[in-house]
């Protein structure tokens, strides 16, 4: 049976999208294996939410084919949805599958076995396999219904942390963000599969599940009947074992106070809310379309730091949007310095072809935007540290990870907090065992625990 490998770009979602590709191959007899040098097909899953992902993707499939010149590379993905001829050019391409057909996969290597001559047996120059010109399979991503389901197990978190897909698409049109036009619209998996879930992974014995979406506060709108979100991370707490639920990116609009409230009424919720905020100007903010103001955002954060004085809170921030000033820079600025965050991601502004803002003709200069980029991840190194030095003597539940090492007091081992800070925690620990430790000191961009239970 052929063997395949997938590799990954982008968020959460598109991670979950390969999981479920791979789960769906795997259950048709195919091998999975680690290294794409060995694979007879090669999946590459990509992301085009800026001009530096399309380029890795692009620089992936050509190490590929170089590498391995006798695989099917079939990519698939956000960039094969919004431009697969672009990707259709490149040598070792056998199949470009946009997001509106991904589901289809499964079949297209199906179809495609009956020709696998594996890599060891090959007499004629496998240059000859990439000759054929690639096929091309996308169409309505506003047609999609499916969610593409599986939990990822996999990532920075060394498999102790499954990431659960539970929404997919958006149906908001911020200026800037070309996802809606390759995931299409906002769509939900029933709570039932949901649970079904959830409940599978905690009998595997996961402490921690990380629910996600592309528009995640939005999910359950679309169902007949309508499901509000916090209704269903009720049920997954009233209806399942699991220990811990995390809750990955969540609009501003979506910070309600019943979802603050849920999440401060049980340990079983991890305190930690990513909101993103993209600029503190309010005129920037209308340009983008996005439909919140600084002080709306300001008064959700604080709400969290009210009634979670430890939460841990993050945002993504936009530098350059066109026609940024310098007064909408330091509104921003200012807003951060004021709000309790605990970490930033902070994005270049990128055109987007198709957006609204790619036809903006307003562009801020690109050493201004390195410029306020570097700003603004130097002010969000300072909160991380502040934030980081207000845990020394408190007790926090970790999850242990995989890796450890040496240092100057010993062994120690990684693990998350529930307040989403990294811990190396005195001792060799096996991964995924949740404990309490007592923060000793800092050390880096990291925290130091020492186990007040086993």
């Amino acid at each position: 049976m052929a063997s395949f490998h997938i590799q990954n770009f982008g968020c959460r979602a598109t991670q979950a999208d390969a999981a479920a590709i791979e789960r769906q191959l795997v259950d048709r007899g195919y091998v999975a294996v680690r290294a794409t040098a060995g694979a007879d097909v090669v999946v590459v899953n990509t992301c085009t939410v800026t001009a530096s992902a399309d380029a890795q993707a692009r620089q992936a499939i050509r190490s590929i084919h170089r590498a391995n010149p006798g695989a099917r590379i079939v990519v698939t993905g956000c960039y094969a949805q919004r431009a697969p001829e672009e990707l259709a050019q490149l040598e070792g391409v056998a199949w470009v599958v946009g997001n509106s057909h991904k589901p289809e996969i499964p079949h297209l290597v199906e179809q495609m076995s009956s020709g696998f001559v594996p890599l060891g047996e090959l007499q004629s120059d496998p240059m000859s396999l990439a000759h054929a010109p690639a096929k091309i399979l996308t169409g309505n991503i506003f047609e999609q219904t499916a969610v593409l389901v599986a939990p990822v197990a996999g990532g920075e978190c060394g498999h102790t942390r499954p990431t659960l897909k539970i929404q997919d698409g958006c149906n908001n049109r911020c200026a800037y963000c070309v996802i809606p036009f390759v995931r299409g619209r906002s769509r939900s998996l029933p709570p039932v599969h949901v649970l079904e879930e959830i409940r599978r992974l905690a009998a595997a014995g996961y402490r921690e599940v990380v629910l996600s979406g592309i528009n995640l506060g939005s999910y359950g709108r679309d169902l007949r009947p309508r499901v509000e979100f916090a209704d269903l991370i009720r049920r997954i707490l009233d209806e399942s074992p699991l220990e811990r639920l995390r809750i990955s990116s969540v609009e501003p609009m979506d910070v309600t106070q019943d979802l603050v409230a849920l999440v401060a009424s049980t340990d079983r919720l991890a305190p930690h809310f990513h909101i993103p905020l993209q600029s503190g100007s309010d005129r920037i903010l209308a340009a983008m379309h996005r439909w919140y103001r600084a002080a709306h955002y300001a008064r959700r954060v604080e709400l969290i730091r009210e009634l979670l004085p430890h939460a841990g809170i993050g945002a993504d921030l936009i530098a350059g949007f066109p026609g940024e000033t310098n007064a909408d820079h330091h509104a921003t600025l200012e807003l951060v310095r004021r709000l309790p965050f605990t970490y930033l991601h902070v994005f270049a502004f990128s055109k987007r072809p198709g957006t609204e803002a790619a036809a903006m003709s307003n562009d801020v200069p690109p050493e201004v935007v390195q410029q306020r980029s570097r700003e603004l991840r130097a002010l969000a190194a300072e909160k991380a540290a502040a934030f980081r030095a207000t845990q020394l003597g408190r007790p926090l539940r970790v999850l242990t990870l995989r890796r450890s090492g040496e240092g100057p007091t010993g062994t120690w081992t990684e693990a998350l907090s529930s307040n989403y800070l990294e811990v190396r925690v005195a001792g060799s620990w096996s991964a995924n065992q949740m404990f309490d430790v007592r923060i000793t000191a800092t050390d880096g961009s990291c925290l130091v625990g020492e186990p007040l239970q086993a």
